[in-house]
């Protein structure tokens, strides 16, 4: 499946900056990064499951939001993709 990543992270505090690093941290571990707190990811349910874990237990609820946007299967359909950058293709071929 794939999801979109957005969060918002209260960083007036040198605790929620570390916050922040920590959660796009954890994004980058299942996706691409494609804006600043926005996130692509392609997963499995398990990947799933744990990837909403552990941002859940990274942030703090009085303070930070974070939503998932389930795209399904069909995502390429659901996405479009104007100015800088070129879109990301997670079944794309990958160039080291």
């Amino acid at each position: 499946m794939h999801v979109l990543i957005a969060y918002d992270v209260a960083t007036s505090t040198l605790e929620g900056q570390a916050r922040l690093r920590r959660i796009a941290k954890i994004c980058l571990d299942y996706g691409q990064r494609v804006q600043n707190s926005v996130f692509e990811c392609k997963v499995d349910p398990a990947q799933y499951v744990a990837l909403k874990s552990r941002l859940l237990t990274q942030m703090k609820d009085d303070e930070d939001s974070v939503r998932i946007y389930n795209l399904g299967k069909n995502w390429q359909g659901r996405v479009e993709h104007f100015g800088q950058k070129e879109p990301y293709d997670p079944d794309g071929p990958l160039v080291v």
